[in-house]
């Protein structure tokens, strides 16, 4: 396979990736055909797959805009993958055009493909750190300089917790991560979930560990604990399509059948 110019050397373009799965699932071009096989097999399992990330994106959006309009201009996306069609900073900007945006991913092919859209953007930086390692990655000039501003941050952690072992303690990660935000800032979070499909929580987490990066869903209670020392905004810790809805019709009869939970809060 020819090697596109923003795969960086050494790449295993054979070995499925996580961020360019989601791109797949979300129409993009930035996948390669391990990565399509993987998402092909995982449809197979799962039909409500596309659906699902789609629905995760349009919450990504909500959250943003809602932030946004609250006087959020600074923007920190953890595990932020590749930053194509609706992204933060484009979606922060149609309501903040200063927002400033931190990208933040541990895969090479992700921040190397993020690098090269946002290269002519001088309010948008892209950071290679792991969220495993949150010393590290609060450390780097592009995160300490959006952090020590003093004003409100909002912490995007969507689609990335279920990266993260209970080994790995995420909790204390989101702590360090909370204790570190400007007063007034906040998190917006979404997580996959046993809840509404337990029957697919065991062979999605098994696909998963053909990647580098396997995939631990937790419950509701183990979820809404990421929200300590944050004020949860109404509707609370809910699945994609039932928080802040732009037509509620839209949510459907099974709502669980999107199967992250979302929640947005404020730190208190």
């Amino acid at each position: 396979m020819k090697r596109p110019n923003w795969v960086p050397a050494g790449t295993d373009l054979d070995k499925p990736n996580a961020a360019r799965v989601y791109d797949y699932y979300l129409g993009g071009s930035h996948n390669f055909e391990a990565d399509r096989q993987m998402a092909r097999r995982a449809m197979e399992l799962w039909p409500d797959l596309p659906a699902i990330m789609r629905s995760n994106r349009a919450f990504l959006r909500r959250a943003v805009q809602f932030l946004a309009e609250r006087g959020i201009t600074r923007f920190l996306d953890i595990g932020s993958g590749i930053p194509t069609f609706g992204a933060v900073h484009e979606v922060a900007r149609t309501i903040r055009p200063e927002a400033r945006v931190v990208y933040v991913d541990r895969d090479p092919v992700a921040v190397a493909h993020s690098r090269l859209l946002l290269k002519d953007d001088p309010l948008s930086q892209v950071v290679e750190a792991d969220l495993r390692s949150v010393q590290d990655l609060l450390a780097r000039p592009e995160v300490a300089g959006l952090l020590g501003a003093g004003e409100p941050v909002a912490l995007m952690l969507v689609a990335v917790l279920h990266f993260v072992t209970d080994e790995e303690e995420p909790g204390k990660l989101v702590a360090t991560l909370r204790d570190a935000l400007p007063p007034g800032s906040a998190l917006a979070l979404c997580h996959a979930s046993t809840e509404g499909r337990p029957d697919q929580a065991g062979p999605h987490q098994d696909l998963y560990r053909l990647t580098p990066t396997p995939l631990t869903m937790r419950t509701p209670q183990q979820i809404t604990g990421f929200f300590d020392g944050f004020e949860l905004v109404e509707p609370g810790v809910v699945y994609l399509p039932e928080w802040r809805p732009e037509n509620p019709l839209a949510v459907g009869p099974h709502p669980e059948r999107m199967t992250g939970l979302v929640g947005v809060g404020f730190r208190s």
